[in-house]
This record gives structure tokens, C-alpha cells and sequence, in this order.
């Protein structure tokens, strides 16, 4: 547990937790994992994200309960593979929407991939944090864009920034590691981002030097990779902006603490701890298992090849191009009448 956030509700979850999971924590205290060729606990594999039925904040109704019951987690399993037939609904119903491509994957015994502090939710934003927020742009949240910064790191094809990049997504959530003598590499399907983690006694970056993705620096505590990010550009979001989920901008102080743990032949547990005292007034953790699947086959990420829709959204709706929007409608519209495609009034 990292200093300074052990008692942001531990003896809740604690109480709260089935007895299923107590037991699971219990038998992967003892795993030993095995080892690669120089002696390191070895993580290769392709580990895809999909526990995306499980929100990455719980629901207010829930308060400190960290667990679903017996009962909750059972109505959840149903509701997920309902949701996951979503392909199938729209086949029936001869339509194309969302259910043919979004993967949600699995339901947790969580009730949210937050678990610090007790409520599990994102601690409320610092004035400072709430001004940012409120500022930034995406394609989520606005019709008229006038520059490229109207649009967020994860429009741009740039990047989903972190902690994001380690959250569930609708699709894409493959994550495949490699390792070699002093790296750890995690290679993300989604915009195919690759972490290049050096876990030998490497300088940190200048602090003038920015990243989107930070300067990582990791090591081994035992069995378990830890992983401190620092460095931030400030320019992502710090989760992804979407229709369900607020807005939430990072800073150049944000830090991110990971600790990747096997606690089985094909399991991890993914813990980060997020600060950012710009942005929040207190950090927060998440922990959620990870499954280790090579049946996972990573797809092409194109996003939008060429940048081309970041132009072409400016030219569409920024009344900077009213004039070249109206004159190219008339062109069209004067040669179809010549083809004879549109009759004159």
C-alpha cells in the first residue's frame, strides 16, 4: 500500500469483501511467478482490458460498498451477456449501430475500478481543475471548431494520455507486454501507443522536458513492477471524455504510481495511484484484476488516417469557411443542373 493513502477506507473494504475474493487475495499472496531468462518475474503476454461492464466510478446508490452481493453480481451477470448480444439484436433487427463493435467484456465483483477513496469516485476538482476542465474541447462536448486545440489529445490520434490509456474502452483494449534485459514494454491497440518502461537505475528527464505520456521509471519490489510517472505535459484528459463520464483535465504535476502484481499463472493485479494537486484536491487508486488471454488478437487502430477529419471538421463548421462552404454548395449544385440531375425551379 503506498504511504499516505492507506486509510482512505481500507477497514470498509475490508468488511464489504466476499468472502470468494477474500480467498483469492489469500492464495496469490504466496504465487511466485516465473521468471524470465535473466531472473525478472515474467509478464509477457497479451492482457486485454475488458472488465469495461464494471464502471471506472461507482454508482452513488452503492455509498462505501465496495462489493456487489451475491445477488447484485448475479443480476449483473445477466445484464452484461444481454448487453454483449448486442450484435446479435441488431442482425435481428436488420440495423447497424454500437452493439456490432463495442466490446464491454466481463462483469467484477466491484462495484467500481476506484476503490480509493471509499466511495469509490474520483475526489472533487481543486477551482483550478474545475476551470481547466470546464475550458478544454473535444468532439464530445462541441459542434464548432475553429483550431486544433478545439479538439483533445485522443481525437488528434495523439494519444488517450494516462491514467486513460490503462481504463477500459468500448473496443480496442488489447494490451500486450514484452520484456527484455532492463525494459518492460506495454504495447496498447488502442492509437497502438507503446510504454517503453526502463527498470535499471536510469535518470528521470529534465524537468523542462514534457511528455503526453510522462517519463516512466520502473523497478521491482519483489514480485511486483512498480512504475512512477512524472513529467506531464498537461495536455490530455485524465479520463476519457465521453458521453458518461465528466470532463477532467490533467496538469504538468501530474503523477501516476502503478504496480503490476501476478497473482496467478494468468492473472495480474493493476494498481495506480493518480495525483495531481492542480487538478484534485486529494489523489485516488485504481485496483482491478487483469486476465492474461493469447486468443486476444490486437486489430488495426487507423483512427482517422492523415489527420484528415481535424481539417475538414474546421472547414465544416467554423464560420471562417461560411463563404468557401457557401460558394462550393452553389459549384455542386450548378453542376448537377448541367448534368441534369437537378431539375430548375
Amino acid at each position: 500500500m503506498k504511504p499516505g493513502l492507506a486509510a482512505l477506507g481500507m477497514g470498509v473494504f475490508a468488511l464489504a469483501m466476499p468472502a470468494c475474493v477474500l480467498q483469492a487475495q489469500e492464495a496469490s499472496a504466496t504465487f511466485q511467478p516465473p521468471r524470465t531468462e535473466w531472473g525478472d518475474p515474467d509478464l509477457t503476454g497479451m492482457w486485454p482490458l475488458e472488465v469495461g461492464q464494471t464502471p471506472m466510478q461507482r454508482n452513488p446508490r452503492y455509498g462505501d460498498q465496495a462489493y456487489l452481493t451475491d445477488e447484485e453480481y448475479e443480476a449483473a451477470l445477466k445484464a452484461a451477456i444481454e448487453l454483449n448480444q448486442g450484435a446479435d439484436v441488431e442482425e435481428r433487427s436488420d440495423t447497424l449501430g454500437a452493439g456490432s463493435w463495442f466490446e464491454r467484456g466481463r462483469v467484477l465483483r466491484q462495484t467500481s475500478l476506484v476503490m480509493e477513496p471509499a466511495n469509490g469516485r474520483i475526489p472533487p476538482l481543486t477551482e483550478e481543475g474545475k476551470r481547466r476542465s470546464e475550458a478544454s474541447r473535444s468532439s464530445w462536448d462541441n459542434d464548432v471548431f475553429e483550431t486544433i486545440f478545439d479538439f483533445n489529445s485522443l481525437d488528434r490520434c495523439i494519444t488517450r494520455g494516462l491514467p486513460a490509456t490503462m481504463i477500459p474502452f468500448p473496443y480496442n483494449n488489447g494490451v500486450e507486454i514484452f520484456q527484455a534485459p532492463g525494459y518492460v514494454v506495454f504495447n496498447h491497440e488502442m492509437i497502438h501507443e507503446t510504454r517503453i518502461i526502463p527498470v535499471f537505475d536510469r535518470p528521470q528527464l529534465p524537468d523542462e522536458m514534457r511528455t503526453w505520456l510522462g517519463d516512466s521509471r520502473g523497478h521491482w519490489e519483489g514480485n511486483t513492477l512498480v512504475v512512477v510517472s512524472t513529467n506531464f505535459n498537461g495536455e490530455s484528459p485524465m479520463v476519457i471524455v465521453g458521453p458518461t463520464n465528466q470532463k477532467l483535465m490533467t496538469s504538468d504535476q501530474l503523477k501516476v504510481t502503478e504496480h503490476f502484481t501476478m497473482t496467478g499463472s494468468d492473472t495480474i493485479r493493476y494498481e495506480a495511484w493518480i495525483e495531481d494537486p492542480v487538478i484534485l484536491t486529494a489523489p485516488f487508486k485504481m485496483d482491478f484484476p487483469w486476465r492474461r488471454d493469447e486468443s486476444y488478437e490486437s486489430f488495426e487502430y487507423a483512427c482517422h488516417e492523415g489527420n484528415t477529419l481535424i481539417p475538414a471538421y474546421i472547414k465544416a463548421t467554423s464560420p471562417r469557411f461560411a463563404a468557401e462552404r457557401a460558394a462550393g454548395i452553389a459549384a455542386r449544385e450548378a453542376a448537377h443542373r448541367d448534368a441534369g440531375k437537378i431539375t430548375p425551379e
